[in-house]
């Protein structure tokens, strides 16, 4: 058995800092990193915290797949649902001085999930705790994920929002838990809340139509996170980030290793915050987690 298996976008990350981006010409890169990326870096959270993982993903026939997939073996995670065709996908992180960051993506079409796919994973998610889906994948890819994991009994867990909004109608039951980012809860509930009051009404009206724990971005009062029979905000925790990237993988990954030891969903946002608010204060989406530094950051928090 394997505690998660993150099915989504395996790519190679490049985060260079400057200290500010001209209209046009060069400018000196201060900082460079290169390693593994994408959602791949839940799979690297999640052993981070202790937990086995796994990916099912799509990487190239060229050499970035092969550094990529190293770095993911030395990290300890299972690549054996980790397809190889076309070209590896690419993301380039610029962050300024101010923290001001932009993303650059190149991740052809042939390096995105199809469902045979995901069903060629089929072995790793029959024997999952948890299955986390992407929906920076097709809908179609997604949508088998779910059902898969659904049918082991994992813990389903979507991050993301769907292309089509009735996309994931068919396999909406199948789905423990919905994380959404401020701009992705349109996809679910037609229009984007305003205010704080809205989004907890939002998750409300989520966590009424199937999931049992649903957690939404918030804007600058931080986090919502519902549940059957209650629902909470999390501020922010932690001072302003160095590099925000990473934050919301790091979100998932801490609120599904909460899930997974049996914690309430209150305690799980504590440790969702802790999580996200130690890996934004370091540069690109690469978390760096230790389990007794979250819990300590999310116990502190949750006592005022």
């Amino acid at each position: 058995m394997v505690d998660v298996v993150v099915v989504g976008l395996v790519c190679r990350d490049l985060v260079v800092t400057v200290e500010e981006l001209p209209a046009s010409g060069s400018v000196p890169v201060g900082t460079r990193i290169e390693t593994l990326g994408g959602a791949a870096n839940q799979a690297v959270g999640a052993r981070q915290l202790g937990l086995s993982a796994a990916l099912v993903g799509v990487v190239g026939q060229d050499a970035a797949a092969d550094l990529v997939l190293d770095q993911a073996r030395r990290d300890g995670i299972d690549v054996s649902g980790v397809v190889r065709r076309g070209t590896t996908p690419l993301v380039v992180g610029v962050v300024e001085a101010d923290s001001t960051h932009r993303l650059l993506e190149h991740v052809p079409a042939g390096s995105l999930l199809t469902p045979a796919d995901v069903r060629a994973g089929a072995p790793l998610l029959g024997a999952a705790r948890a299955v986390v889906a992407d929906l920076q994948q097709p809908d179609a890819a997604v949508a088998e994920t779910v059902r898969l994991g659904a049918a082991a009994g994992a813990l389903v867990v979507l991050d993301g929002a769907p292309d089509e909004p009735d996309a994931l109608a068919d396999v909406w039951d199948g789905v423990s838990v919905l994380r959404a980012d401020d701009d992705e809860l349109a996809a679910y509930v037609g229009s984007v809340p305003e205010g704080t009051d809205a989004v907890l009404d939002a998750a409300r009206e989520l966590v009424a139509s199937g999931p049992g724990v649903v957690a939404l971005g918030a804007g600058e009062a931080g986090n919502v996170v519902a549940w059957r029979g209650g629902a909470r905000v999390f501020p922010r925790l932690g001072q302003d980030p160095v590099d925000a990237t990473g934050g919301g993988d790091a979100f998932v990954v801490g609120l599904v290793r909460a899930l997974l030891d049996g914690a309430d969903p209150e305690t799980a946002g504590w440790w969702a915050s802790a999580a996200a608010a130690l890996t934004v204060t370091r540069l690109g989406g690469r978390p760096d987690l230790d389990a007794a530094a979250v819990a300590r950051e999310a116990e502190s928090a949750a006592a005022g």
